[in-house]
């Protein structure tokens, strides 16, 4: 479990770093219809080998496509048209932020989520990281409208996961009927978009290549199985724990395969965020143990 855990934060902290690669030799919009359609043939092929049927009914698929909307399409161009000058490390702290936007859209979106003051507390302490990411304060930086777009991505998924929550979650669809569904979706709506797009020349370096089709197959496609299998193993909170380990992955890659300095501002923010997330969530408190049993290895 430990090692999928890993793996899985290990792909969704590359794909900021494979977009940034993939950006070299095609527009944003090429580069989400492309990566789209990759990871939805994964999907629906894991789908067929598995006898997953697509979910049915016109309403579902109503949803499936406001889903897709939010929750692949637009954070998708979002973060491609914002890695054009952000680094890949940045987006990646920055969308990690994720979990502590959705706490804060389900608790005006959702009647059983309620806002507490642990909820707001950890909501001003993550944005005040964000701002220390961003670092509006800085001079010829030239990017704070990239990383503003990779925030509004975080802002578009947060909305995403609050609306599956809402409308199909309550339909107890298989996850991986509800992935693939949502995934054939998006591509629908981004070949529809794609051509009121940028559409430049296209350059297939074997770089770009592997870059899209990793970001694809990978980071987008079978990331999803992943994530379902370790839900089905650990359980969504548990699962859901990646999150914290996602932006460390972004900024380690990007420093590693692109060069990209760390700065003190971005590891001072982004521990700034996962504290204010963790203390939201309610996982700083520290697990009672029961005196007796308190000496033995406890599992997890």
């Amino acid at each position: 479990m430990k090692i999928r855990f890993l793996v899985l934060a290990l792909l969704w902290g590359s794909s900021f770093t494979f977009i940034k690669e993939a950006l070299a030799g095609l527009s944003p919009a090429q580069l989400v219809l492309a990566r789209l359609v990759l990871g939805a043939v994964v999907l629906l092929s894991i789908a067929a080998i598995r006898r997953v049927g697509l979910p049915r009914g016109a309403a579902v698929w109503g949803h499936l496509a406001a889903a897709a909307l939010f929750g692949n399409v637009i954070p998708f161009l979002l973060l491609s048209y914002g890695e054009r000058t952000a680094g890949a490390g940045i987006a990646g702290v920055l969308v990690g932020a994720t979990p502590l936007l959705t706490l804060s859209v389900a608790a005006f979106a959702l009647a059983e989520e309620r806002a507490t003051a642990r909820k707001l507390i950890g909501l001003l302490v993550g944005f005040a990281g964000l701002v220390v990411v961003i670092a509006p304060w800085r001079t010829g930086g030239g990017s704070a409208g990239g990383e503003l777009a990779c925030f509004g991505a975080a802002v578009s998924y947060a909305a995403g996961f609050v609306y599956v929550r809402k409308f199909l979650s309550p339909r107890h669809l298989a996850p991986m009927s509800l992935a693939a569904g949502q995934l054939s979706m998006a591509v629908v709506l981004q070949a529809a978009v794609s051509p009121f797009l940028q559409w430049g020349a296209v350059s297939l370096t074997p770089r770009v290549t592997v870059s899209i089709v990793l970001l694809g197959v990978l980071s987008t496609g079978l990331a999803y199985v992943l994530y379902f299998r370790l839900i089905g193993e650990v359980g969504a909170t548990t699962a859901s724990a990646v999150n914290y380990l996602v932006p460390i992955a972004a900024v380690v890659v990007g420093a590693i395969t692109l060069g990209e300095r760390i700065t003190l501002t971005t590891v001072a923010g982004g521990v700034i965020v996962l504290v204010g997330m963790a203390y939201a969530e309610n996982r700083l408190r520290r697990p009672r143990r029961d005196p007796v049993t308190a000496a033995a290895p406890q599992p997890r």
